[in-house]
């Protein structure tokens, strides 16, 4: 019986809505962005948010981690939910000489008080979050002697530092060599299927995305479409958001987006 009663809680901690946005209007002062957004995010999902240029994507994110609030509508939030957010990494400000685990210690901060600095249990717990990123022996490099794939991963043991249920991430590949690019999204699949971590992930990289997304958000000053990735991936639902000729196909058992039509 007792075993039951565990293993039904454990369920529950794995399952239902982290997140939801209800007929949420989202903007900067009085310009509206996104309008009646409705969005749910379920615990152990992989939620990738695509759509063109100055569609509302990094709008989303923001309003996901409070940062921003919904100018109309709710964005409700379950209890104790922790959201580890990787930002782009060119806005990290790389002038001052801080070490890689200067940077990832960085993300334990919102876990101590106002005055209190990182035990070593705290560097302990850190240096685990950067081998399990898979960059342990980086720990005393200078952050901005890094590759831009380096870079990145320490931004990811950073956003584990604080022990979130989802992370959060802005264009993780960005400006990304192919190897870089796969080595980043095969972590985060790693995170996500071995360690139960949500995932969020906005990217204009579409052939990116669409390969690692359990469920893909197609986003347009509002929702357009959502569910499962091979639902959501349709000539004709990316044709009509991104106003132009757009094909899906299939090769090496990965999926490509191509632009122009069946000529392409």
């Amino acid at each position: 019986m007792e075993q039951t009663v565990k293993s039904i809680e454990r369920a529950k901690q794995h399952s239902g809505e982290l997140l939801a946005f209800d007929h949420a209007d989202l903007g900067y002062g009085r310009r509206t962005i996104l309008s009646g957004l409705n969005l749910i995010l379920m615990r152990r999902d992989f939620l990738g948010i695509v759509g063109p240029n100055g569609s509302g994507k990094t709008t989303i994110l923001k309003a996901m981690l409070g940062l921003l609030r919904p100018l109309r509508g709710q964005v409700r939030i379950a209890p104790g939910v922790r959201f580890g957010y990787v930002p782009q990494r060119q806005f990290i400000d790389e002038a001052y000489p801080v070490t890689a685990l200067d940077v990832a210690l960085m993300g334990r901060y919102p876990m101590l008080g106002a005055l209190a600095r990182p035990s070593p249990q705290d560097r302990r717990f850190v240096l685990d979050c950067l081998d399990h990123a898979g960059i342990a022996e980086l720990a005393k490099r200078p952050y901005r002697e890094l590759s831009g794939g380096q870079k990145q991963r320490i931004l990811i043991a950073r956003a584990l530092a604080g022990q979130p249920d989802a992370l959060v991430l802005d264009e993780p590949t960005n400006d990304m060599d192919i190897g870089s690019e796969r080595a980043i999204m095969e972590l985060l699949k790693r995170l996500h299927e071995s360690d139960g971590i949500t995932i969020v992930m906005v990217s204009h990289l579409l052939n990116v995305v669409v390969n690692y997304a359990e469920t893909l958000a197609l986003i347009d000053g509002g929702l357009r479409m959502m569910g499962k990735t091979n639902d959501v991936l349709t000539p004709e639902n990316l044709s009509a958001v991104y106003e132009a000729p757009i094909e899906v196909a299939v090769f090496g058992g990965r999926k490509v987006v191509l632009t122009g039509g069946r000529d392409a």
